[in-house]
């Protein structure tokens, strides 16, 4: 009841409320969802109601994708190609909170000065939100203070404030800097709206490689759904997609396969999700899960959601994302004529492999670590970044006493690559198949995201190299220390409450502009880089 009451209030709390709130949410993510099971119909409609909730629930679009009477596929309402944009950009926090950049330079016989400078903001009331000390070049120089805090440089108040400074003895210089300029970032989560190019176009990928190149048939049924992901919004409904047989049959193949496979290879918190995957997201052999239903579960679980999305992003893009605890992912399905292979990830990839251990906050947590420090980083922390996201959320192991078991979704969805990462012995068909015949098995090493980030890796066979970590919570912690190590530009706080993102620096945000093709190309020329320097 107490959780109830708390998570209800819609007026601004204080800080003995603020706790409560914190506390109820805790025990809203802690709770089961309740033991009601989802049909396992293709025209089911799922409406998860546990009895504590984090906020009102978004209903799922009961609309189901298929063709109107024109042969046109129909579409959610409200997510048009303009309107959606715009409103979500009306809502949208469109500059930074106002901090002032200052520079305060001491001389050297100036004992107890800081407490004297940080006295001065204190009596005007003003909040600091970073400060750190450097000492100059030459000999005998004092240190100098950057601090950054809230207000406007050009009010008369700040001007005050920092005269008052500058009169300090021992104080000898005090300079107003600009704001420094930083890669653009989403600041609130609807600024994701602005980050939905993608490096395919959604289709593009469709080549002459690729299984369903020549099926017409397969190609448009893909721009159709490609579409309802580029027009989604947030805010939006997300489209409810009616699976035709042929895409179930696949889903079938696929899954009843993984099955065996994660029985055997996969770790005991994949395990412990996908009865709960079944019982309330509607997993089954014979029915290809929604989006809606997922995100819901995982919204009340850790605070996870999903979007749609029709292709692959940007390394800096994807990874933002997840810094608001939101998971791309695509709603389409691999071709059947091959069910066992697909050169993109699709919903059988994102839904079996990704998204039951988003339910587990230990890996929902250090998912979002990787996206908090994702934010403004540079484009080498990026690649960086990417190369410890793949060895780990899409590639990652654990032990498990004198095992190892998968964790990354690379491997959870492809019952080859679990065979030649956990087998003490993997087989020869085992190893041909994923272009792996010349090596009897992969080098297994302790996680080290350190020399992940600078590890290079292949993507269109096995891993011939694989990073283990002891327990997800141990993942967890050295990715929080890897974070640690990188040069930001300022350290980002999430508020779940708004899923605004506070900065604690004064920076100002470079314009954005679509980087898809730059991104893409500054990737390809990293790693072969380190293919190169791998073979030196």
């Amino acid at each position: 009841f107490l959780a109830q009451v708390v998570l209800a209030w819609e007026v601004p709390l204080g800080p003995c409320a603020m706790a409560l709130r914190r506390l109820a949410a805790t025990v809203v993510r802690d709770c089961p969802p309740p033991p009601r099971r989802l049909g396992l119909t293709q025209q089911r409609v799922s409406r998860l109601s546990p009895p504590l909730a984090l906020g009102p629930l978004r209903r799922p679009q009961h609309t189901l994708l298929g063709l109107d009477a024109q042969g046109q596929p129909r579409r959610c309402s409200g997510a048009g190609e303009g309107g959606g944009a715009e409103a979500s950009r009306a809502l949208s926090r469109e500059d930074l909170e106002p901090k002032v950049f200052a520079v305060v330079e001491v001389t050297s016989d100036s004992p107890g000065i800081l407490a004297s400078l940080l006295k001065v903001f204190s009596d005007a009331g003003i909040n600091i939100t970073h400060i750190e000390s450097r000492f100059k070049s030459f000999a005998g120089d004092g240190p100098a203070f950057f601090i950054d805090f809230e207000g406007k440089a050009d009010s008369d108040f700040v001007r005050q404030v920092l005269k008052d400074v500058k009169s300090i003895r021992g104080v000898s210089r005090v300079t107003v800097m600009p704001p420094r300029e930083v890669p653009w970032f989403p600041l609130n989560v609807r600024d994701l709206d602005l980050t939905i190019d993608t490096l395919d176009g959604g289709t593009a990928l469709i080549n002459e490689d690729h299984p369903g190149f020549s099926d017409m048939a397969y190609r448009k049924r893909r721009e159709d759904i490609v579409r309802l992901a580029k027009q989604f919004r947030h805010g939006d409904r997300i489209p409810r997609i009616e699976y035709f047989d042929k895409e179930v049959e696949t889903w079938r193949a696929v899954y009843e396969r993984l099955q065996e496979c994660h029985e055997r290879w996969a770790c005991r918190e994949f395990l412990e999700m996908m009865p709960q995957m079944e019982r309330y997201c509607g997993y089954a052999p014979g029915n290809v899960p929604q989006l809606a239903d997922i995100s819901e579960f995982l919204q009340q679980r850790t605070g996870f959601t999903l979007r749609p999305i029709s292709g692959l992003l940007s390394a800096r893009d994807f990874l933002n994302a997840l810094a608001f605890r939101v998971f791309y992912s695509t709603q389409y399905i691999r071709h059947h004529g091959n069910p066992f292979y697909t050169p993109e990830p699709d919903i059988c990839h994102e839904l079996i492999g990704h998204v039951p251990l988003f339910a587990n906050p230990a890996f929902a947590d250090f998912s979002q670590e990787i996206g908090l420090a994702s934010l403004a980083a540079s484009d080498e922390d990026i690649n960086r970044l990417a190369a410890v996201y793949w060895f780990t959320v899409e590639f990652g192991l654990l032990r498990e006493g004198e095992d190892v078991k998968a964790f990354g979704a690379g491997i959870l969805s492809s019952f080859g690559e679990m065979e030649w990462s956990c087998a003490a012995q993997p087989s020869s068909t085992c190893r041909e198949m994923g272009s792996m015949a010349g090596l009897e098995k992969p080098s297994i090493v302790p996680l080290e995201p350190l020399v992940a980030s600078k590890q290079a890796y292949p993507i269109t066979t096995y891993q011939p190299l694989y990073f283990c970590a002891d327990s997800l919570q141990g993942a967890k912690a050295k990715i929080e220390q890897f974070c640690d190590t990188l040069m930001r530009p300022f350290f980002p706080q999430y508020d779940p409450l708004t899923q605004n993102i506070r900065v604690t620096k004064a920076v100002r945000r470079a314009p954005r502009v679509s980087t898809v093709e730059l991104q893409a190309a500054k990737q390809q020329d990293y790693f072969e880089k380190q293919q190169q320097a791998a073979e030196d």
